[in-house]
């Protein structure tokens, strides 16, 4: 894996999530209640605050809980809930050191089809549904993970010509249409009181 992402909107962030599954991964769990750009540049905040170039499965998976939720609570905080979210991104890692040894890559590597990944994402902790839809889309339509079947699995993320979330967003054009659907669908569902 090693593509131009334009997640993060820092070329530094961008290009760890380019060549790093495991940054990947991280962003898109970071991916909720805070800015996208702010999400993604997570992983190379906590790569940096670890003295690394990439983020290790193994070391977070092990790490002190409270140490590793003092590190991404230090200024500026790696997410507005960095305690709960060091939680999560340990219980992610731990999981596949159990499941894949580490090798976060080992998610999709080997899906034969979209169904397959999806439910292999849909068993990460910290990936609902929807999130596991989103992740899909952005392996097909950036990272060039594309098992039979891809796009019907990841529903309307999947689409190609969309600008629906992070797997379309391929630069500020893109990053700018994403956001004017997500404020359409944020209106749409006020409207109908939901």
């Amino acid at each position: 894996m090693d593509v131009t992402l334009h997640l993060a909107q820092d070329p530094e962030a961008d290009a760890l999530l380019g060549r790093s599954p495991l940054a990947a991964l991280t962003g898109m769990l970071l991916d909720q209640q805070v800015p996208m750009e702010w999400a993604f540049k997570g992983p190379a905040t906590i790569a940096q605050r670890l003295g690394a170039d990439d983020l290790d499965a193994h070391e977070i998976a092990a790490y002190d809980p409270e140490a590793f939720a003092a590190l991404l609570s230090d200024k500026p905080a790696v997410h507005r809930y960095p305690g709960s979210m060091a939680k999560r991104i340990q219980q992610l890692c731990q999981y596949l050191v159990e499941h894949y040894d580490g090798d976060a890559e080992g998610v999709w590597r080997d899906a034969a089809t979209g169904p397959e990944l999806l439910k292999r994402l849909t068993g990460l902790p910290g990936f609902g549904k929807q999130k596991a839809k989103i992740f899909l889309a952005l392996l097909g339509k950036q990272l060039g993970v594309q098992p039979k079947g891809w796009r019907e699995a990841a529903g309307a993320y999947g689409e190609a010509k969309s600008f629906r979330s992070v797997a379309d967003i391929t630069g500020p054009e893109s990053l700018t249409k994403v956001r004017a659907h997500k404020q359409e669908m944020k209106a749409a569902a006020k409207a109908s009181g939901k």
